[in-house]
């Protein structure tokens, strides 16, 4: 982790808003893109990512300036994009009963469809199959694009922790995408 941001982290501890509107100009696009990953849908990210900052900014106090910034917002954004699916799942729970009127399945070519469904199941395993810190890793290398030294240095890990997470991650994508391949 970057000395700076450790300063800052400190600064923000001690109620610095310059500090945290750096770390916020810093991290944002990063958190943002992380989250639209999870949720697909740029509004909702967006929602997500703002939520996430105002919860570090109100539990400042609590920070570990010696731990990985970005561990701590990724941790946050992805409670609450759990609890976001969790109160979807109620929700529609109720909404089963109502008949959905004007969707046709006609509307969308064959290969568009089968590509669609290839999608959420690559994402349904990352999310739901792939531990917090392979998940984490494994987004910001093939989604975020990012070198395995800049999660390294990102997460605060080794690059050879990196290289392993991923290699985990793409073990489980291969073994859950057999009929697809």
């Amino acid at each position: 982790m970057a000395e700076q941001e450790k300063i800052l982290l400190q600064r923000i501890k001690n109620s610095d808003k310059v500090a945290f509107n750096q770390l916020f100009s810093d991290f944002h696009d990063t958190l943002f893109r992380f989250v639209v990953y999870r949720v697909q849908d740029a509004d909702l990210a967006e929602d997500i990512t703002q939520e996430t900052f105002l919860r570090v900014w109100r539990a400042r106090d609590s920070i570990q300036p010696k731990k990985s910034f970005f561990s701590l917002i990724a941790r946050i954004s992805t409670n609450l994009c759990y609890d976001h699916f969790r109160h979807l799942e109620v929700r529609h729970r109720h909404e089963d009963s109502i008949p959905e009127f004007g969707k046709s399945h006609f509307d969308d070519p064959e290969a568009v469809s089968h590509a669609n469904m290839l999608q959420e199941k690559i994402q349904k395993i990352v999310n739901e199959k792939l531990p917090d810190k392979c998940r984490n890793i494994f987004i910001l290398s093939r989604i975020e694009g990012k070198s395995n030294p800049e999660i390294a240095e990102l997460l605060d890990l080794s690059v050879r922790t990196v290289e392993n997470q991923i290699y985990r991650a793409l073990k489980v994508l291969k073994n859950n995408l057999k009929n697809y391949l």
